[in-house]
């Protein structure tokens, strides 16, 4: 199943209404959608490397407003809807854990959840399930969501097809252990500071 829905997904970046298909996926994938916009991105700026930055723009707002849909989840809808998403995505174990790292790091949690491979629509759901500050949780997620599609569109603009498959195949490890880099700095500045 998840193949098929991939490979239908590839198909729209070649669509002539690619860009309002990767506003769909970029704000459905913040909030319910397995797939990431970036097998959107990825095609659309190797076909037209001028339209990187409007390709990024239109990412980010959608994969933030769909971030805000998964906040709702979490605030509004968490026992109905979003206990059933995060169970799909097997964080229901591990969920009360994350939970407490929110009350404790609340903004930064959002922040790693936007680069890394962490299904980005489980952070926005107990975003909201935890009732983090709505404004720290909209502009850390401008932040991180539009870090992660500019750092792919600068990759693909200034390498260009060569580095598709460097991207494909490592984006997810190198942002997984940058961000662990950094939330190792941040326990280092609070703990031995």
């Amino acid at each position: 199943m998840l193949r098929r829905l991939y490979d239908w997904t590839m198909g729209l970046a070649a669509h002539r209404h690619a860009t309002a298909w990767l506003a769909v996926i970029a704000f459905l994938e913040s909030s319910v959608f397995p797939i990431p916009p970036d097998i959107l991105i990825i095609p659309m700026v190797l076909a037209a490397p001028t339209r990187a930055w409007r390709v990024v723009a239109i990412a980010t707002v959608a994969s933030v407003l769909g971030g805000m849909a998964g906040y709702a989840i979490g605030l509004f809808l968490f026992e109905t809807v979003g206990r059933t998403i995060i169970e799909f995505y097997g964080y229901l174990d591990k969920f009360a854990r994350f939970q407490d790292w929110y009350r404790e790091w609340g903004g930064w949690i959002v922040f790693a959840g936007g680069f890394s491979p962490i299904p980005y629509k489980v952070i926005t759901i107990a975003s909201g399930s935890v009732q983090l500050d709505l404004w720290t949780f909209i502009t850390v997620s401008i932040i991180s969501r539009g870090g992660r599609f500019l750092l792919v569109a600068v990759l693909l603009w200034k390498f260009g097809v060569p580095i598709r498959a460097f991207i494909e195949r490592w984006l997810g490890p190198l942002t997984f252990l940058f961000v662990v880099l950094l939330v190792l700095g941040f326990v280092v500045l609070k703990y031995l500071a």
